[in-house]
C-alpha cells in the first residue's frame, strides 16, 4: 500500500483513503483495519484466533511491504483480540480498563469463542497466549506513525463494553474504526460487560470525533455514514434509554 494504493494482489481488503485500509474477515464478520505513516503501521484488532493473526501479519506485509509495528484493540472480546499473540514484539495500545479485563477474563474468553463455533484447541492456545496491552489509554492518545500520520486513540465513553476504544485517521475522508460501537451487519450486542445505558451518549461524542463527512467503520459489518450512526443511537436509546 505504501502510502496510498492497495496492493492489487490482496484480494479482501478495502481501501478507504490514502494509507487506510480494512477487511471483513470471513468468521463473525470481524472488521480489521490498517493504517500506515511512513514510520509505522497500525492494525486496528487482531481476529479470533492465532491463526488468523498470523495470515493478517502476513498479508499486512504483502499489502504495505513493511511490518506491523502498532496494534490498537478495540476492546477485549475474543474475535478482536485472540491474534495478538501472533505479532511479536509490537507495541500494543488499550483503553485504560482493558489490562484488568483481559486478565480477569482470559478463560472465560476462550470459552466464548468455542460457543460462536471456534475451534476448541485453537481457542485454549489463544487464550493460553493472551497478550495484554502494554500501552493503556487514559481518555485519548495522539499515537505518531511519522510523516503527516497522527491517529487519535480514544475511549468516547461507555457502551458495548466499558473499555472501547475508537481509532480516528484524520484526513479527506476522515475514518473512525468504532469497534463494536456501532455494528451492521447485525443488531448491537449488549451482553454482560455492556454499559447499554450510555451507550447512546458514546455515539454522540463518536459522531463529534467523526464529524458529518467522516466514514465510519463497524467492528462488524460494511463501512457506514454518519447518518447511520444517528440511526444506530435512536435505536440505542429506544431500546435501553438513556443516561
Amino acid at each position: 500500500m505504501e502510502n496510498t494504493p492497495t496492493a492489487p494482489d490482496s484480494p479482501g481488503w478495502e481501501q478507504l483513503a490514502p494509507g487506510v485500509a480494512r477487511r471483513r474477515l470471513p468468521f463473525l464478520d470481524v472488521t480489521v483495519g490498517v493504517v500506515v505513516g511512513d514510520q509505522g503501521v497500525l492494525l486496528v484488532d487482531t481476529g479470533s484466533s492465532v491463526a488468523e493473526g498470523a495470515l493478517l501479519r502476513r498479508q499486512v506485509r504483502e499489502l504495505t511491504g513493511r511490518d506491523v509495528t502498532h496494534i490498537a484493540l478495540t476492546h477485549g472480546h475474543f474475535d478482536h483480540v485472540f491474534g495478538t499473540a501472533a505479532f511479536k514484539g509490537v507495541q500494543v495500545f488499550g483503553d485504560m480498563a482493558l489490562d484488568a479485563y483481559l486478565d480477569r477474563e482470559r478463560f472465560s474468553l476462550g470459552r466464548d469463542a468455542v460457543g460462536h463455533g471456534a475451534g476448541e484447541a485453537e481457542s485454549t492456545q489463544a487464550a493460553d497466549a493472551l497478550v495484554r496491552p502494554g500501552h493503556l489509554v487514559d481518555g485519548s492518545y495522539e499515537l505518531d506513525l511519522g510523516g503527516d500520520r497522527q491517529v487519535l486513540l480514544v475511549h468516547p465513553g461507555d457502551g458495548h463494553t466499558t473499555h472501547d476504544l475508537v481509532v480516528v485517521v484524520p484526513g479527506t475522508p476522515a475514518v473512525v474504526f468504532c469497534g463494536d460501537l456501532v455494528e451492521e451487519s447485525g443488531e448491537p450486542q449488549a451482553g454482560p460487560d455492556a454499559a447499554p445505558h450510555a451507550w447512546p451518549g458514546t455515539l454522540d461524542r463518536l459522531l463529534w470525533l467523526g464529524g458529518e463527512t467522516a466514514l465510519y467503520v463497524p467492528g462488524h459489518g460494511a463501512v457506514v455514514d454518519a447518518r447511520f450512526v444517528r440511526a444506530q443511537r435512536d435505536a440505542l436509546t429506544a431500546r435501553f434509554g438513556s443516561a
